[in-house]
């Protein structure tokens, strides 16, 4: 039974931590550390119950540590927690990647300590503690990476207090965690970044290169904001795989502009597009990480006030609880699309019958 946590860290995830355990777990007694302005904002928010003025203070009485702190922070962190951990203490931490941590924990810690990598796969274009939300982890997949751990009171605690903040836990091998972020998290990020760079070298010579880039192109490069601070540290950490990913992609892209060549056969390019269409339609729409599908309703609405608490509203008064919901698209004075995703198909088809009652257009992709 954890009755005591301690997160290092007080950030965007840490803090969303926190939050969420004040709401559904508030008889958890959480100490923070961080920077004091940080440390004096999270108590006067009500977000952590004790602010410690030291790693040592942090953890010496903590059942569970939470490292929410940047990845090439880790292994000095965890080597100043080390000494003031109590007998039976499981630590984790928030990491992308996992085997160089996983690694230096196990040299640095104590046997009777346990460590249980974690990787929450959300996040927000806030930072800090200034965008952590309660209902940051609602239906996002929480990777955790046992080790051998899994029949371990640590583990089942661990998943406990995760799926208490309203995430769905994965257990991976660290190895195959690093390798699958490498294509699905790093690699994206490269090839933003490396997007970006080409149409910002082709605007110095046609200055409306970017007034001409629309949804996709913008869809694409979103993640090229990222500071190259944070990402360095997770390249440093996960080379061999992120360099792995990209030789497949510098393969794959070879290929086409080979194809795309005066001599070259535009119909080898058909198999690709068909594969990348099919294989990408197995996504789940809801892509918050979900680990099982939920179904989407799409609801047009006018561009008016209060048309989306006339939605919401509809809904609630059914008793459908909306498990994520996006904006889709509008255009000032026309309105837009909203996609909303429910449990089930059953649902689904309730909330579509609700809505239509009540004058909405709104359709269930089958």
């Amino acid at each position: 039974m954890v009755e005591r946590v301690a997160i290092i860290g007080i950030g965007l995830i840490g803090g969303s931590l926190a939050l969420a355990w004040k709401e559904r777990v508030p008889n958890l007694h959480v100490t923070g550390f961080d920077k004091p302005d940080v440390l004096r904002q999270a108590i006067k928010r009500r977000i952590i119950d004790h602010e410690a003025s030291s790693l040592a203070d942090a953890v010496n009485r903590a059942d569970a540590v939470f490292l929410a702190v940047p990845l090439n922070a880790l292994e000095s962190v965890l080597g100043a927690i080390a000494p003031h951990l109590r007998p039976h203490t499981f630590v984790t931490d928030v990491g992308s990647v996992k085997q160089p941590v996983i690694n230096a924990a196990a040299h640095l810690l104590a046997n009777n300590v346990c460590f249980i990598g974690g990787h929450p796969m959300t996040g927000s274009e806030r930072s800090g503690l200034e965008g952590a939300d309660s209902f940051l982890f609602e239906n996002a997949v929480y990777v955790l990476c046992p080790n051998g751990q899994e029949d371990s009171d640590a583990y089942r605690a661990l998943t406990h207090l995760v799926e208490s903040t309203g995430a769905r836990v994965l257990s991976m091998d660290s190895v195959q965690h690093d390798r699958v972020v490498a294509c699905v998290s790093h690699l994206p990020q490269l090839l933003a970044t490396n997007l970006m760079g080409v149409a910002a070298d082709r605007c110095q010579d046609n200055p409306i290169t970017l007034q001409l880039a629309a949804g996709g192109f913008r869809d694409m490069t979103r993640i090229a904001s990222s500071p190259f601070e944070m990402w360095s540290a997770v390249l440093e950490a996960n080379r061999t795989d992120v360099r792995t990913a990209l030789d497949e992609l510098i393969h794959a892209l070879e290929f086409t502009r080979k194809q795309l060549r005066a001599d070259g056969d535009l119909q080898e390019l058909r198999p690709i597009f068909e594969r990348a269409r099919a294989v990408r339609n197995t996504i789940p729409r809801d892509f918050k990480g979900f680990l099982r599908p939920l179904s989407d309703v799409f609801v047009y609405a006018k561009d008016q006030p209060g048309v989306l608490a006339h939605i919401t509203g509809t809904l609630f008064e059914q008793g459908i609880s909306i498990k994520d919901i996006e904006l889709l698209k509008i255009r000032e004075g026309t309105g837009g699309a909203f996609r909303i995703s429910l449990e089930d198909d059953k649902t689904a088809d309730a909330a579509v019958a609700a809505l239509k009652s009540q004058g909405c257009r709104a359709h269930r992709l089958p």
